[in-house]
């Protein structure tokens, strides 16, 4: 074993973790059969933290595989991003999975294969390793949103994903070619050498239009979102939890590096780019949420939203901007998977109710819940002092200071828009007539709920550290 195969076996450990790990996963279930439901999910989130644990400690900075793959601060901050999104959903999904048939030993491993190729996306210095990480993350992704076979939104869930998941890969693939025959490199670092080296082409433009498009596709970023709202509302909702948090982790650092790294050389190109797709994000996020009646399509417009917000960083083009990504994502993960753990917990005899209605009077029969998720909808509509306020304040000082204001001023107007759907469940709950209480919270959504309110309302409090290793990712490319 050559010396340089060596040191890359050692950068790539925790992936490769991951990919013996969901192979011994399989081998367990297959041959154990319904039995090994509960032990394959449990050993899979030990393997998920396991990973996660090796990587913090062990894994140092350094280019692997011939330079297409990458070990950074910044991979290292998404990446535990993109573990804690898995490893919460997977929590989550035990008891609802149980309940609703769809526990089967298949789903972890899914979940595991997915989330291997999230890294590998977060890592990915190479066009053709950005492909076959995303291709790797999205095709396990497709079979988990139809997991549950017996419910007819749950495959029709699934098809739409699929068919609308191909065409993105499909212009990705396009974008790719168009690249590679511009510049004869596929590598990151190859492709900004050579777009530095004379004057760019208009067909690295429209390789590059192809490109973003595939991955606004994977954020759900406007006009690439059309899938989100039927998706989240078809598939299970640990599955939406699940598609809501880590793979947006995924998708946005590769943007990033995408962007920031390969293609700094025409970063006037590209910003024009993010630009408008985060305006039109902020705005179709605001404005088509405000009628929505089912609490899971109404967090689909607002995953749109808090994606064009994040994008207000990407497109300041800065240290600071990329620091106010990091942050935004975190901030955003430890919301939305609070938001989901109380979705899972609206529970009735009859079994899980999504509609926002059926909210009304909760703080009369569950005033803890109805105080938590009250916390949660303030930071999602960005009231200060809350969590979700500091995320926008990182992203929108950094448009600033890029002098990007039109941007800014249009991100807080879309901002001050959403706060009504947000302030119209708090309404809706404290307010209106009681529908009847919820069944008593499993355990685990409980804590989950618990810990992502209290993230959320002592953010202050930590926001030091947090923002200093989002500084320390952000360095990486400046």
């Amino acid at each position: 074993m050559t010396a340089e195969l060596y040191n890359s076996l050692i950068l790539a450990t925790p992936e490769l973790m991951l990919a013996v790990g969901a192979m011994a996963l399989l081998m367990i279930g297959v041959f154990s059969g319904e039995r090994a439901n509960t032990t394959v999910t449990g050993l899979a989130i030990a393997l998920l933290i396991g990973a996660g644990g090796w990587m913090l400690v062990f894994t140092g900075d350094g280019v692997g595989f011939g330079g297409a793959f990458v070990s950074d601060p910044f991979a290292r901050f998404m990446k535990v991003l993109t573990l804690v999104g898995s490893v919460v959903t997977l929590i989550m999904s035990v008891g609802f999975a149980r309940e609703q048939k769809f526990d089967k030993f298949e789903y972890p491993v899914l979940i595991v294969l997915a989330t291997l190729g999230m890294m590998l996306m977060v890592s990915a210095n190479d066009m053709l390793a950005l492909y076959m990480g995303l291709e790797l993350q999205s095709l396990a992704l497709y079979v988990v949103a139809a997991i549950n076979r017996d419910n007819l939104r749950s495959t029709e869930a699934g098809l739409k994903y699929f068919v609308l998941g191909a065409l993105s890969s499909g212009m990705l693939l396009y974008g790719i070619s168009l690249i590679y025959g511009y510049t004869g490199n596929t590598g990151f670092d190859a492709i900004a050498a050579a777009l530095s080296g004379g004057e760019r082409q208009l067909g690295v433009v429209f390789g590059l239009v192809f490109v973003l498009a595939g991955l606004a596709f994977k954020i759900s970023a406007v006009p690439f979102h059309m899938w989100t709202p039927d998706v989240y509302e078809g598939a299970p909702t640990p599955v939406t939890a699940f598609f809501a948090a880590a793979p947006k982790m995924a998708a946005m650092a590769l943007l990033v590096r995408v962007t920031v790294g390969a293609f700094e050389p025409v970063a006037a190109d590209w910003q024009q780019i993010v630009v408008f797709i985060a305006i039109a994000s902020m705005l179709l996020g605001a404005f088509a949420a405000i009628g929505q009646t089912n609490i899971k399509r109404l967090m689909a417009y607002s995953s749109i939203a808090h994606m064009g917000f994040a994008l207000v960083g990407l497109a300041a083009n800065s240290q600071a901007g990329v620091r106010g990504v990091a942050i935004y994502m975190l901030i955003y993960l430890a919301m939305t998977l609070g938001t989901f753990a109380f979705i899972l917990a609206m529970r009735r005899e009859e079994g899980n109710v999504e509609r926002i209605d059926d909210l009304g009077g909760l703080a009369s029969t569950n005033p803890v819940m109805a105080t938590i998720l009250t916390i949660l909808m303030f930071s999602l509509a960005g009231i200060p002092p809350l969590a979700g306020f500091w995320g926008k304040w990182y992203v929108f000082l950094a448009a600033i200071n890029a002098e990007l204001y039109a941007l800014a001023i249009i991100g807080v107007l879309a901002s001050v828009v959403g706060a009504y759907y947000y302030l119209r469940i708090i309404k809706i709950m404290w307010f209106d007539q009681s529908v009847g209480g919820f069944q008593p919270m499993a355990g685990e959504l409980r804590l989950v709920l618990g810990v992502s309110g209290a993230f959320v309302l002592f953010y202050a409090v930590i926001g030091g550290p947090v923002a200093r290793m989002a500084e320390a990712a952000a360095s990486t490319f400046f």
